[in-house]
């Protein structure tokens, strides 16, 4: 029988067996019939009667695709998704997932090196203890995906990222409220104590009708979030409402950092339900969604949660820092070389992410659903951090955003005039900002 279904296969002088097409393309037979199986690559025909697999040669090139697209550890379910495209479209696809692959990798990667030092100075703290002859304790780690971690010059001591998708509708567009925090031990013995004073405006723009972006700022988080898709608005502030201390419950600095992580990412992902339960009533749940830019406040830390192309920015010094990193297709091809920051300000793409919360994943046009990035900074008398949302940032420039920050004389007005800045650049998106001032707690 099968030496009969091989000569039917080559009369035909158009289809090859299974076994052919395996030496065409390089793949085990075991390979194609998977494929098969999962929808990745059917055959050109199945026998009725005897069930043989037969290829038109012009599937080779599809077949070593999927092979390849193995290789570099996409999904199957991804896989199916590219293979369906054009040349272009899917070029721009496989761009996108390794750009997610290198973002992950960076941060599981700074994340360990993150706790590296982190257990290290445990382990000499301990070492200088009179009688103490062991050895560091470990005491707990937080690693998952899309974790950032590391320490740099403005006092980062773990890792994130960013970008957004401009949205439409919700949240009030009025001051948010200024006030200010509760005394908050910061870090050790005989150190002052902080607190944290913050204001909070979000404004529809000029060309939109609704307000998808969402702000908030109190006593133990500063948030803001662009919504985007059909439940944009209901997503952002879905997002934002399971952030606030009433329902993650605060943590205070006797805490380790380790076991701070752990409660943040425990915090990102209920944030990330919440998303998900807030958009499921949609037509198309997977194209709603939203980013999320938050600083959640425990005392003398700040706990980062980061995820789309909204931005936080530290002002110390006189100089103002971005510490978030888009997550977006342009930002990724900053990264890799193929797009120069000038360039990237005027690219005609539209805002595709990499990184957002969204609803349940079916064909997810708009952004690919992954965890947030989470990290910890540890905050100076001083400090006045800026969290905004792309409707801000992409109209702004740093240059313009360093000036009002600097100006404005308490955070009420550093967000007023942020959004006048937006609005006087033609206010084209929504717009979300949060302001806080970390100072010497007056309750001593």
């Amino acid at each position: 029988m099968e030496r009969e279904g091989r000569a039917v296969g080559a009369a035909s002088g158009e289809l090859v067996t299974i076994g052919e097409f395996a030496r065409l393309s390089r793949l085990s037979a075991k390979a194609l019939r998977r494929y098969d199986e999962l929808g990745l690559l059917r055959p050109a025909l199945v026998d009725p009667v005897n069930g043989y697999r037969y290829y038109d040669p012009a599937q080779a090139e599809g077949a070593r695709l999927v092979a390849w697209l193995r290789r570099i550890g996409m999904p199957l379910s991804r896989i199916g998704r590219v293979v369906a495209l054009d040349a272009g479209a899917a070029a721009v696809e496989i761009r996108a997932y390794w750009a997610r692959v290198e973002a992950e990798t960076a941060a599981r990667r700074d994340l360990a090196m993150y706790l590296v030092d982190h257990l290290s100075a445990e382990g000499r703290a301990m070492a200088r203890i009179p009688g103490n002859t062991g050895g560091a304790e470990n005491t707990g780690g937080a690693a998952s995906t899309g974790n950032t971690a590391g320490t740099d010059s403005t006092g980062n001591t773990a890792g994130a990222a960013s970008t957004g998708e401009p949205g439409g509708a919700a949240f009030a567009g009025g001051l948010g409220g200024c006030g200010s925090s509760g005394p908050g031990a910061s870090g050790g013995p005989g150190a002052v104590p902080l607190a944290i004073r913050w204001a909070a405006l979000t404004d529809a723009g000029a060309v939109r009708t609704t307000n998808q972006d969402a702000a908030f700022a109190g006593p133990g988080l500063l948030a803001v979030a662009d919504g985007f898709g059909e439940g944009g608005a209901e997503a952002s502030a879905a997002a934002i409402e399971a952030l606030k201390p009433t329902a993650w419950g605060a943590r205070d600095g006797a805490l380790s950092a380790a076991d701070l992580l752990n409660a943040l990412e425990d915090t990102a992902d209920s944030a990330a339900r919440a998303v998900r339960d807030a958009v499921a009533p949609c037509a198309a749940p997977d194209g709603s969604g939203t980013t999320l830019t938050a600083m959640l406040w425990t005392g003398s830390r700040l706990g980062l949660v980061h995820i789309g192309d909204s931005r936080a920015y530290l002002l110390r010094g006189g100089e103002l820092f971005r510490i978030t990193h888009d997550h977006s297709l342009v930002q990724s091809m900053i990264d890799d070389g193929s797009l120069s920051r000038e360039e990237a300000a005027s690219h005609p793409g539209p805002a595709l992410l990499l990184k957002a919360m969204v609803g349940e994943a079916r064909s997810a046009p708009v952004a690919v659903a992954c965890r947030p990035d989470v990290r910890l900074r540890e905050a100076m008398a001083g400090d006045r951090y800026l969290l905004c949302s792309d409707g801000l940032s992409a109209v702004v420039d740093e240059a313009e955003l360093r000036a009002a920050v600097v100006a404005a004389e308490d955070p009420e007005e550093a967000v007023r005039r942020l959004v006048g800045l937006a609005r006087e650049a033609g206010g084209p998106d929504n717009v979300a900002c949060v302001v806080a001032d970390v100072g010497v707690s007056a309750e001593e």
